[in-house]
């Protein structure tokens, strides 16, 4: 079947997997993955599905980058609404991935290929983004599990821009156990990312009112849920939705939760402001120039494979004002105080992923006013710093799924997992250990010989997508030897002991920075009697850095006083 649907906009060769192969050993061995196209994986293009804004990225997101060193396997980038802008999956050049169980109905989007490809079985899990559901529609339509996790929590540096301010990637899995092994591999503070933010200081954050729901694999029955009340409840003329709705309110209160209508209001309102206020203008600030560029005329457009929706939504969005910003920035912090108030009294909100699903065809002939109806149960939730978890709760007669999202406050996504199992009739997922914080999302290495640029290795470093930081100098506690026999030739660089007579020097070197998984294979192939071990720069820090085991120095040339490998070579050269 996954032939007849463009899941993918670029698979891995056997070639390409090899190069991310991961180890034996990891959390996530033997895990197989696939990529939205808006996500970096280093030497792939990304294309956001726009053929004309391809780049190749020299490194990975950090996001992909601890799921490579957690020992999973990416298979490849998959298919989007164009820059993630829309929910419903037929935006893209690349083609329209249909929905898994009934090809004439829509997957959702803008996470398409992604969805399809785990509802399928193709990959364990995929990676998507959502900033107006796009992790939750199509896993809703798919019958899989979406967690839309806190804003910040995953790093989206090395993630093209939807709303930049607003974006989070999303996790697809087809079990909850799943989906909480590759949030907690996956998650980790950022401190590049300007967006990404670190847990609150209390390990146990509090759900609702007395008996509060901990992160611990809470009972549902210790649970009061809160549902919209029936007339804010838009089911857009399916009658199905309904009742699959309030099948999956009885299952809940079958587990013993406590379901009370609360007023929907101030979530439905701050839904409208992300599209219909100045929030689609970030849209314009991430890729409106490169389409104003492209779409001059119809034939740049088409040549670019820019989707005539996609521009349309974007290119709109230009004409508002930082009047308008700051008046929805007021509205939205009303509205945010009168969720919280709301939210304090339940553990967690239930609300339909979404209110209807529509065939290709009836997305084609109306694409906007049906895009913005799928996202009545989704767009506040980012504005109002929630988290989500989405899960399959019953297939329509007609075939696609229905799903239900379970909303709480930010942080909360693990007592969300929990609840989700219960509801799935699964096995709660084990608390997740939260990463080290010396789990970083880039390596920092000092060079000081035939890897600097312009020497004969530096290639090297450059396959691995190693990111150039700095030029700089040792503490003055080193010396530099040209070794003996080595091809091409190399230095050894040794920090001398405090009390050693020899006196140690600042040596020149270049530091680089390489994803762990990258920098996990460079030192697999450094050649005794070289080795990696920590260095100290001229500024204090330490970095990993070739250093050289003593033994080595027999026959070596003592070449400190020219301060560093490339001075000593271009002595050697005249």
């Amino acid at each position: 079947m996954s032939a007849e649907l463009p899941i993918w906009i670029h698979r891995l060769s056997p070639e390409e997997r090899a190069r991310f192969s991961p180890g034996a050993s990891g959390p996530l061995s033997g895990l197989r993955f696939a990529i939205k196209d808006n996500i970096d994986l280093a030497g792939i293009p990304t294309t956001a599905a726009c053929p004309g804004f391809a780049y190749t990225p020299a490194e990975s997101a950090p996001v992909v980058s601890r799921l490579l060193a957690a020992g999973a396997l990416p298979l490849g980038k998959t298919n989007l609404d164009q820059f993630a802008t829309g929910l419903v999956g037929t935006r893209s050049p690349y083609g329209a991935p249909r929905n898994v169980f009934n090809p004439h109905y829509i997957s959702g989007g803008s996470s398409s290929g992604s969805a399809v490809a785990v509802a399928l079985g193709e990959v364990d899990f995929a990676l998507g983004t959502d900033t107006a559901g796009s992790g939750r529609v199509p896993a809703a339509f798919n019958g899989i599990v979406g967690l839309k996790p806190t804003r910040g929590r995953l790093s989206t540096r090395g993630v093209v821009p939807a709303c930049r301010s607003l974006d989070c990637v999303s996790i697809f899995a087809r079990d909850i156990a799943t989906a909480a092994r590759v949030l907690s591999a996956a998650e980790g503070f950022d401190s590049l990312d300007p967006f990404s933010r670190s847990a609150p200081g209390n390990a146990e954050p509090q759900l609702g009112p007395s008996a509060p729901l901990r992160n611990e694999a809470p009972e549902p029955s210790r649970c009061r849920l809160g549902v919209p009340r029936p007339d804010q409840l838009d089911w857009f003329g399916n009658q199905e939705s309904s009742a699959l709705f309030a099948a999956a309110l009885a299952r809940l209160r079958a587990l013993g939760a406590e379901i009370v209508e609360i007023d929907f209001a101030p979530f439905l309102e701050a839904a409208r402001l992300l599209y219909e206020g100045p929030w689609a203008a970030e849209r314009y600030a991430a890729v409106g120039e490169f389409i104003e560029r492209h779409s001059a005329t119809p034939e740049a457009a088409r040549a670019a494979g820019l989707d005539p929706t996609v521009a349309q939504i974007i290119l709109g969005a230009k004409c508002a004002s930082a009047v308008d910003a700051f008046r929805a920035s007021y509205r939205l912090a009303e509205l945010r105080r009168a969720a919280d108030a709301i939210l304090a009294t339940v553990h967690a909100l239930v609300a339909p992923t979404a209110g209807t699903i529509y065939t290709v065809a009836e997305i084609e002939a109306d694409p906007i006013r049906l895009n913005s109806n799928l996202g009545r149960y989704n767009n506040f939730m980012n504005l109002l710093d929630l988290c989500g978890l989405t899960l399959p709760a019953g297939r329509y007669s007609f075939g696609p799924g229905f799903g239900i999202t379970l909303i709480a406050p930010a942080w909360h996504d693990d007592a969300l997992l929990a609840l989700g199992a219960r509801f799935l009739g699964e096995a709660p997922p084990s608390s997740p250990s939260p990463p080290p914080a010396s789990a970083p999302a880039e390596i920092t290495l000092a060079v000081c010989g035939a890897h600097l640029r312009g020497q004969p290795l530096h290639a090297q470093l450059l396959a691995l997508g190693a990111r150039f930081l700095a030029a700089t100098r040792t503490a003055p506690r080193y010396r530099l030897y040209a070794l003996a026999n080595t091809t091409p030739p190399k230095p050894g660089l040794v920090r001398v002991a405090d009390d050693d007579g020899t006196g140690g020097a600042p040596i020149a070197v270049e530091t680089y920075a390489l994803a762990p998984e990258a920098f996990g294979r460079f030192v697999a192939a450094v050649p005794p009697p070289l080795v990696i071990g920590n260095a100290e720069l001229a500024d204090g820090t330490w970095v990993k850095s070739f250093l050289c085991e003593p033994h080595a120095l027999a026959g070596a040339t003592d070449i400190s006083a020219h301060g560093g490998w490339l001075a000593y070579r271009s002595t050697q050269s005249s």
